[in-house]
């Protein structure tokens, strides 16, 4: 069971670097765009450093396809809270929308045939 769970939650803070590494910025437009460029990669170190050991315990108890499957899905998790959170952006109907119909890639990917 751990070994299922592990890859996720490696995933999981893998994303949070990683949106803060590239959304993060979108707040200090004023900052010097090279500044902004040294300091998403200083944060993505941080991202490399779960996604890459995630990657590597993931694979094997699932397939590539579905660890992307996952990653994709955790991305747009995270990305929905930074955007509310952080972005103060609202989540509109047409997103949701979207999200279903990536809920249902999941389904397809992950239903045994």
């Amino acid at each position: 069971m751990m070994k299922m769970i592990l890859p996720v939650i490696l995933l999981l803070v893998s994303n949070v670097f990683m949106t803060f590494a590239w959304y993060g910025h979108l707040k200090f437009k004023s900052s010097a765009l090279i500044a902004v460029i040294l300091v998403s990669w200083g944060i993505a170190f941080f991202e490399y450093c779960f996604q890459v050991p995630a990657n590597r315990m993931g694979y094997g108890v699932y397939n590539a396809y579905q660890l992307k499957t996952i990653q994709e899905v955790i991305t747009l998790s995270v990305f929905v809270v930074f955007s509310a959170l952080y972005l103060k952006e609202g989540l509109k109907w047409n997103y949701l929308i979207g999200f279903i119909f990536i809920i249902l890639a999941v389904f397809f990917i992950f239903k045994k045939w």
